[in-house]
């Protein structure tokens, strides 16, 4: 049956984009707010809107219970998390089950099985997936200095229930290994309530390509095309482009036939990201992660594809299944998006609330701007710093980065430092025009080059 009133939990532009998404399918809305968001675009763009509690998210967006208590007394027969906050907590399905409401994702059990990584390993391995080589779960440093040594230096000490860099440490010695046991358990404990670690080889010069999947329930999984987020910070991601220019052909059907595996192993639901490791020197491919939610940077995927992939996680949770097949869905062009944040990046990477005194964004047909931003704006202190997404196409990739130098010197914001200036640095640089990066390029050669 399909859904007729979603409650978005989340905010910013996530949050006016399934907003627009639902509005296309003729589905109503209702937001849930902190306070310091009730007069957002999003809020305004919202069939009815309900004021959660205070700005501090723990206090509104992170409060489970408080969040389906609205889905629930506002009638709303489903729920989208969006990407952050609740939307890989199995809490929040679960809350959703037990009140009625159809979530918009994955169950609980599935989100629970591929949030810890040492489990989505050993599902990986179970569908033939190549993996990092690597371990289970470690106990102790002694047992990480001999997994250490089996696997051969450099390696990643990573937390099982992490994520965004955080519980990480790369070891290239037996000293390394034993002090950062303990720093890698400890931050993972801090960030996510769970010290358990496991251990990776560690691929000096990877890039990141990630698979764009799409299940309905019944064990059908469609990829649309694969992604490359090679351009990061701090396991961050800045820049991310569809498909991936650098991969071969025959590695690129493989790790589709991966991802898809793994998804139609557990008859996944809704929409997913299965990210790899492309090591450039082996060519070869490595599982990582499959986040169970939409990504940050589904635009390009859409741009190449053609198909609105929020709709279809709002269809599929509504009762839909397939009425396309892989031969349905081609990757044509080149897509680039480039991660607006609100940061002074000359400065360490400070973030920057305040309000914008001047927004003059980019415009043209090859130009998508996903924004939550406009004249006049407030960006609180309590949130992520992301503004907005600039996206272009292009014929070919070549075509794309000239399309993206054009709106990036076109884009001017005003009253708040943005990143905007490092994206131009970024796009002028020989080794990203020439494709020739990987995921420590950024903070190796690009930002060293500038001074940072």
């Amino acid at each position: 049956m399909a859904l007729t009133r979603v409650f978005v939990a989340n905010r910013g532009e996530i949050a006016l984009r399934v907003i627009r998404a639902a509005q296309k399918l003729g589905i109503e809305t209702v937001l849930g707010v902190s306070e310091a968001d009730r007069d957002s675009a999003a809020a305004r763009a919202a069939t009815r809107v309900v004021v959660l509690g205070p700005g501090p998210a723990a206090k509104s967006y992170l409060d489970a219970e408080l969040v389906v208590h609205a889905a629930r007394e506002t009638g709303c027969d489903g729920l989208h998390p969006g990407y952050g906050f609740l939307s890989e907590r199995p809490i929040l399905p679960r809350l959703c089950a037990a009140n009625g409401i159809a979530f918009v994702g994955p169950d609980a059990d599935t989100i629970e099985a591929l949030g810890d990584k040492i489990q989505a390993r050993g599902m990986a391995r179970a569908a033939n997936v190549p993996l990092v080589p690597g371990s289970d779960q470690i106990a102790s440093a002694a047992d990480a200095v001999r997994v250490a040594e089996e696997i051969g230096y450099p390696v990643l000490l990573k937390a099982s229930a992490g994520g965004g860099g955080r519980g990480m440490v790369i070891a290239h010695n037996r000293a390394d290994v034993e002090a950062g046991f303990g720093k890698a358990s400890a931050e993972a404990e801090s960030a996510f309530g769970d010290g358990t670690l496991f251990m990776e080889r560690f691929v000096p010069r990877a890039r990141h390509v990630e698979v764009q999947l799409m299940g309905d329930g019944t064990g059908k999984v469609l990829h649309f095309g694969e992604r490359d987020c090679s351009v990061q910070r701090r396991y961050q991601k800045l820049i991310e482009e569809a498909p991936s220019a650098a991969m071969p052909e025959h590695l690129r059907r493989q790790l589709h036939a991966s991802a898809v595996a793994l998804a139609s192993s557990v008859k996944y639901k809704g929409a997913a990201t299965a990210e790899f490791l492309f090591d450039v020197e082996r060519e070869e491919i490595y599982f990582i992660e499959v986040n169970a939610r939409i990504q940050v940077e589904h635009p390009v995927s859409e741009m190449v594809s053609g198909h609105d992939l929020v709709g279809w996680q709002l269809r599929i949770a509504g009762g839909e299944t397939f009425d396309i097949d892989q031969s349905d869905i081609a990757v044509t062009g080149h897509a680039i998006e480039c991660r607006i944040n609100a940061e002074n990046w000359e400065r360490g990477f400070i973030p920057s609330p305040g309000t914008i005194t001047r927004w003059s964004p980019p415009a043209g047909d090859d130009v998508r701007l996903d924004t939550h931003m406009s004249e006049g704006a407030t960006i609180p202190p309590y949130y992520d710093s992301m503004i907005g997404k600039l996206i272009v196409t292009g014929e070919n990739r070549a075509d794309a980065i000239a399309r993206l130098e054009r709106a990036l010197a076109d884009f001017v914001v005003e009253g708040v430092p943005t990143t905007i200036g490092l994206h131009r640095a970024i796009v002028a640089h020989p080794d990203f025009r020439s494709n020739s990066i990987h995921t420590r390029w950024l903070e190796q050669v690009l930002l060293p080059s500038l001074g940072q």
